[in-house]
């Protein structure tokens, strides 16, 4: 690794921590639809918590569940993520469908038997955006764990001009982090339908999270 890198992956993850923090501190934050999660806690199980890859930046603030492993790309950029989380204490599972994903699922399915949530952004890391992958459809199979959708909205902030529209929210805003009622793989269940079920249920999350903005007269960025 060169020099650059080096410093780059030292003292980034740990000023981007603080501005995670900050962002969070100067913004009207809301919850809402965190019984669905806290159910399933409340019953000692632990679920796959899903939500789209532009919302990343906060979603570590918006998670407060008994500990969670994310699976993170194996890039460079991954990197940094993972060594933002653990500012954070949330742990990494590396790789994605692109580099390393085999190996990266069969560390997830063998995670399921934790006692620990599992998240994924279902169309990272290089999209299309908000398309919906295997992997999480899988691992709901294999894993028998239920899938929570959690979004996130905000009043204030700026979309890059990315492949997945990256958001940024900026301070003096208001946001909204939304979750949505379980998603369960029922036996015998076409992996299609299922996809159609859970796409559908992000889709209505994410609405929820923008209408409940909406009634407090201000839009979603």
């Amino acid at each position: 690794m060169k020099l650059g890198d080096r410093l780059l992956v030292a003292v980034a993850p740990f000023l981007a921590s603080w501005v995670i923090r900050l962002l969070y501190r100067l913004n009207r934050i809301e919850f809402i639809g965190e019984e669905h999660p806290k159910a399933i806690w409340g019953r000692g199980e632990h679920l796959i918590l899903a939500f789209w890859h532009d919302q990343l930046l906060l979603m570590v603030k918006g998670y407060r569940g008994p500990g969670s492993k994310i699976l993170i790309s194996a890039s460079k950029d991954g990197e940094l993520i993972a060594r933002v989380m653990q500012y954070f204490g949330q742990q990494a599972v590396r790789g994605s469908s692109s580099r390393g994903g085999r190996a990266a699922f069969k560390k997830l399915v063998a995670l399921a038997k934790e006692e620990v949530d599992l998240v994924i952004t279902p169309d990272g890391p290089k999209g299309p955006r908000h398309e919906l992958k295997d992997g999480v459809v899988q691992l709901a199979r294999l894993g028998s764990r239920p899938v929570v959708p959690m979004a996130f909205a905000c009043s204030r902030g700026h979309r890059f001009a990315s492949w997945d529209r990256f958001l940024l929210p900026y301070p003096f805003g208001r946001g909204v982090f939304s979750f949505g009622p379980a998603v369960n793989y029922e036996k015998g269940e076409n992996g299609d339908r299922f996809r159609e079920r859970l796409i559908e249920a992000m889709e209505t999350n994410q609405q929820q999270a923008e209408a409940h903005l909406e009634k407090s007269g201000v839009s979603a960025v």
